[in-house]
């Protein structure tokens, strides 16, 4: 790939999609390339057979070169998983030339990624909320200022390090460098909201096949991660057992009739094909509303809890944004604002380019928020950090180089 071309790889449960895009002359993201494949080997986010998931990250990234005319060589994949953990943390140091440098900086988040974790877990993202310069808060960049003391407040992700070892592993195996790993919800979130939802304060809901993640933005700052073990895949086999019907099935169902909006308590009808040579029959849209409505309504009461146990559903000001394929069963939006009882939208990548038309619908969100966030980032994706300390990814590279 050129220089100016990134390649963002979501290893989804569902499905798995390549998507690649550069800044064109008008310093916009153009789109120039996708492909996606079903996903194999992957269940609830994590990848659990690796020559499936291998199969899988090929025929996506082959797909997205034949469209693009680009050799991929270099991707930057997506995480998730009920695996990943976050916590927010606080670093203190002393100021030694009395004004504020990037040593400064670099010192304070190496104090606050000073946490405790089990020697399987390690630190996936640090990011900084806020800096405070001798008492003085609400910092977002503190350099060049006068003081003597620095603290930060930073929201620290952690995640398996066998887990992650395992998508670099596929990758690298369908003949991929890994150039950088981000957490997909804060990808999704790049991609999907504005200024003023951040600012404001906004929680993004991203319901994809195996996993829902959650992300509390607040101040422009990230104040809050969670991954639930629930997403669309759970709607799909209820459908299956409600209906009697195999999955494959139930999918094509609920993609095309399933809905949680008042209106499906009518009696018009569904046909439901036979199987094995039985004659197929029919179920009312009411009776598929009875099946959807109560998953739809477990889901949202476990982000719920979420927000109230952690203090946050009286700051989300900008609402609800939901986003993912999950999003797309009909009257989401509206049983969200019901439920929440506060504004809610359906969360599309926005300002890009090209053939957008192949990326605009909120599956393609995490996808897209990957190339947006290595353009962001692209002079220090892959890269170590200050002070000699590695990250999680530069040593997973190191160890594979040694390794295979």
């Amino acid at each position: 790939m050129s220089n100016d071309t990134i390649v963002g790889l979501d290893i989804g449960t569902t499905k798995i999609c390549a998507v690649v895009g550069r800044i064109n002359e008008e310093e916009s993201l153009e789109i120039i390339g996708v492909g996606s494949s079903p996903a194999k080997g992957v269940r609830k986010g994590i990848i659990t057979n690796i020559d499936q998931a291998v199969w899988s990250i090929r025929q996506a990234v082959e797909a997205a070169e034949s469209m693009s005319g680009s050799k991929i060589e270099s991707v930057i994949a997506g995480i998730s998983g009920n695996h990943i953990q976050a916590i927010n943390s606080h670093g203190v140091v002393a100021v030694r030339s009395k004004e504020i440098g990037k040593v400064d900086i670099a010192r304070v988040m190496e104090n606050a990624r000073a946490i405790s974790l089990s020697p399987d877990r390690d630190i996936i993202h640090a990011i900084s909320q806020e800096y405070i310069v001798d008492e003085q808060s609400g910092i977002k960049d503190p350099i060049g200022m006068s003081g003597v003391r620095l603290e930060v407040k930073a929201h620290i992700i952690t995640g398996s390090i066998a887990l992650v070892q395992n998508v670099i592993k596929s990758c690298n195996r369908a003949g991929l460098d890994v150039s950088d790993i981000i957490l997909e919800p804060l990808a999704s979130a790049k991609a999907i909201l504005s200024s003023d939802e951040t600012e404001l304060g906004v929680a993004m809901i991203d319901i994809g096949g195996g996993t829902t993640d959650l992300a509390v933005f607040y101040d422009d700052s990230i104040r809050y991660t969670k991954v639930l073990g629930v997403g669309g895949n759970q709607f799909t086999h209820d459908i299956a057992v409600g209906i009697r019907t195999p999955e494959k099935q139930a999918e094509k169902i609920k993609i095309k009739y399933a809905s949680i909006d008042d209106w499906t308590s009518s009696e018009e009808t569904i046909e439901v094909p036979g199987i094995s040579g039985r004659q197929s029959r029919e179920i009312s849209k009411g009776d598929l509303y009875g099946i959807v409505q109560p998953r739809a309504e477990e889901l949202f009461y476990l982000i719920k809890n979420e927000l109230d146990s952690n203090g946050f559903e009286s700051m989300l000001t900008g609402g609800i944004v939901l986003t993912g394929g999950g999003s797309m069963l009909g009257g989401m939006v509206k049983f969200a604002e019901e439920f929440f009882n506060m504004p809610a939208r359906i969360g599309v990548p926005y300002d890009i380019t090209g053939i957008r038309d192949m990326v605009e619908g909120p599956q393609y969100a995490t996808v897209v928020g990957l190339i947006k966030y290595g353009i962001e980032n692209s002079n220090t994706i892959g890269r170590k950090k200050p002070f000699g300390q590695n990250s999680i990814f530069e040593r997973m590279k190191r160890w594979f180089k040694e390794m295979f």
